[in-house]
């Protein structure tokens, strides 16, 4: 009989996916019963499948042709699953190698045990209050989405939703488990049924330990074994996006489940919490993105009236004040050109260039001195217009030059604070590390590698710096801002070791490279996306300017579409698709030209490849298609898009 049956529902995740597969197998191992591992892929454009096809043959793949959402491919999977245990594993975790079978030990020992939850650390090591949550009730509710449980989370009043008045390193009886370990007994599921399938994303995992509780089932936190959680990676948690399914998810709850009144007022309060927090998330995006562009508004138009003011005063033949419209309208009007003009130069892209900023202002300049011709009525001295273009570069070099001495440390504008990076693993492996670093292009320093064992290498090359017990010493020495463990020579127990007990402070940086991978991964944040070094960081594709040039391309060829669209919806390949293709290039999900074949493809998804359209009369085998759209991303010009635009017109149904 399968002891354990392991299901990973998987998009577009393939990196993250590698490494949580990997571990599995180990885990599995570790375990010495018969375990299946289930992979449902959502339709993943990013080579996911054909990565599991190639490198975990063992593995019981699912393909979906579309996205169900998490619930029902969850449970596609559990319908096949034939284990006496079952567990629901996100795939941007990482798993110990005895974390199966300390888990299936516990759930052997407690019969009453349904569901099992574990100890939950996030990519820099750190506790996820989500490791065990509470039940939310509406008054839980409402702590925690109007902030009370934050400010007040060991609380048995207010920090009931993540249980912080219960101590992490304990097993505690708990009320709701978390969808990304969770750990089910066959019985259990088979008395109280599958997710929940009216929950597209969040939310099903609170469903399913409510209906085991109301079963005569316990759910229980085990800090017996830990994983890492790259939270915010597989379901990629943009602010707004997450509030508005995550809060919705828990309005389909409180009417399953809470009596007519309670969820009347439940409702009530998830959706004030949806308006409140999404409004406050998108101020806060507005903001972020807003303030340095007010900012130099700000600087410009406060410099143009002291300019005015002099040059009434000191240069005018007749010494009159300027009409009032020319501070009013005139200045505004020239700020935003010069504002414009900025921003297409690049002047508000990182790394930040001055010569960018005055490409751009001088661009403006002349662009504000020509116009300014055709209107008599408001043609001011040219003079003050060549000052203001002056005083804008001016100010807008002094700010960032004063913006980057705060955070960098230094004046060079171009230069941020070097990485000082040290690859714990050994010889072989750090080598290879440091040839990954060089193709991805990663701006740093390696210092050295440290070995996992505690002996010295007989014959140490001469970047070694020592064994992996000297590792906090070694931090502060060298004062290292980046490890990267190599995962062929460190298990993952011990990675989990380190990340959580090295020192805090000064902050390092946490990154692994899995067995035979080429993606060097990890997460900076609990809330951020997962970030990896690899070889599309150093395509033109993937620039600021080259995307910002792009979509500006995109968003040109919708409105030529919109305009042809009687006639092009005629000779389309597959009319119907031309409307929503039109769609999501407008809201910005996909761009007309871009990437399908290559694994970074869900990075740059796109209606047409340059593989499609290539001048050839007979099909391209994948590697071919492959080679192209490299070809395309890495020399990335808007030529080629126009290129492929012209030569696949017909195929923009899709």
């Amino acid at each position: 009989m399968v002891k354990l049956s392991v299901v990973i529902v998987n998009y577009n995740v393939c990196y993250f996916l590698e490494q949580t597969l990997l571990s599995v197998r180990q885990a599995a191992a570790g375990l010495g019963e018969p375990v299946e591992v289930f992979v449902v892929d959502n339709n993943s454009a990013d080579h996911s499948v054909a990565m599991v096809r190639q490198r975990f043959p063992e593995v019981i793949l699912l393909e979906n042709k579309d996205n169900p959402g998490f619930s029902r491919a969850n449970n596609q999977a559990l319908r096949l699953a034939t284990g006496q245990y079952q567990l629901l594993l996100n795939p941007d975790t990482l798993v110990e190698e005895t974390t199966f079978r300390r888990c299936c030990d516990f759930m052997d020992a407690h019969p009453r045990c349904g569901g099992l939850g574990v100890m939950m650390l996030d990519g820099q090591g750190r506790f996820l209050p989500e490791s065990k949550r509470g039940l939310p009730t509406p008054a839980v509710a409402f702590y925690k989405m109007f902030g009370l449980a934050s400010l007040f989370p060991k609380s048995r009043t207010f920090g009931r939703y993540h249980l912080g008045f219960l101590a992490n390193d304990e097993a505690h009886e708990v009320a709701v488990l978390s969808g990304a370990f969770m750990l089910l007994r066959q019985a259990a599921l088979t008395q109280v049924g599958l997710l929940d399938e009216d929950y597209f994303m969040y939310g099903e995992d609170i469903d399913l330990s409510y209906r085991l509780t109301r079963g005569g089932w316990q759910n229980w936190y085990f800090p017996g074994t830990r994983i890492l959680h790259y939270k915010g990676e597989s379901t990629k948690r943009t602010s707004v996006n997450y509030v508005l399914v995550f809060y919705r998810a828990m309005v389909i709850f409180a009417r399953k489940h809470f009596a007519s009144s309670q969820a009347g007022l439940f409702s009530f309060l998830i959706n004030s919490a949806i308006w409140l927090r999404a409004g406050l998330a998108l101020a806060q995006r507005l903001a972020t993105a807003a303030t340095p562009v007010l900012l130099d508004a700000g600087l410009l138009y406060a410099g143009m009236y002291v300019l005015k003011s002099y040059w009434e005063v000191n240069q005018k033949y007749v010494r009159t004040p300027y009409p009032p419209q020319y501070m009013l309208v005139a200045v505004p009007l020239y700020i935003g050109v010069w504002l414009a003009t900025t921003w297409l130069s690049g002047g508000y892209d990182q790394p930040t260039r001055a010569s960018r900023v005055v490409r751009g202002v001088a661009v403006g300049t002349v662009l504000i001195s020509a116009v300014s011709n055709f209107f008599d009525n408001w043609r001011f001295s040219k003079a003050l217009i060549v000052l203001g273009g002056g005083w804008a570069v001016a100010a807008f070099v002094g700010r960032r030059v004063l913006s980057h001495w705060l955070r960098q440390g230094n004046l060079r504008l171009s230069e941020a604070r070097p990485k000082t990076l040290a690859i714990v693993g050994s010889a072989p492996e750090s080598q290879r590390v440091r040839q990954l670093l060089a193709q991805a292009q990663v701006p740093g320093k390696v210092i050295g590698y440290v070995t996992p064992g505690g002996a010295s290498p007989a014959l140490p090359r001469p970047d070694y710096l020592g064994p992996v017990a000297e590792l906090p010493a070694l931090l502060r020495l060298y004062g290292l801002t980046e490890l990267i463990f190599c995962g062929q020579d460190l298990p993952a127990s011990q990675i989990i070791d380190l990340m959580a007990s090295l020192p805090a402070h000064p902050p390092v940086a946490y990154k692994i490279l899995p067995t035979g991978s080429q993606y060097i991964i990890g997460s900076s944040h609990k809330d951020a996306p997962g970030d990896y070094y690899a070889l599309d960081r150093s395509w033109r594709l993937s620039q600021p300017a080259q995307r910002r040039n792009k979509r500006l391309l995109d968003l040109c060829t919708c409105l030529i579409i919109s305009l042809l669209i009687p006639l092009l919806v005629w000779v389309q390949h597959r009319p119907s698709g031309l409307l929503r293709n039109l769609g999501q290039v407008l809201r910005g999900r996909r761009s007309w030209v871009g990437l399908r074949y290559l694994p970074e493809a869900s990075r740059y998804p796109a209606v047409l490849s340059p593989a499609d359209v290539a001048a050839t009369a007979s099909p391209l085998d994948a590697a071919t298609r492959q080679r192209l759209e490299l070809l395309y991303a890495q020399d990335y010009e808007p030529g080629f898009d126009v290129t492929a635009l012209w030569r696949g017109w017909r195929r923009l149904g899709g």
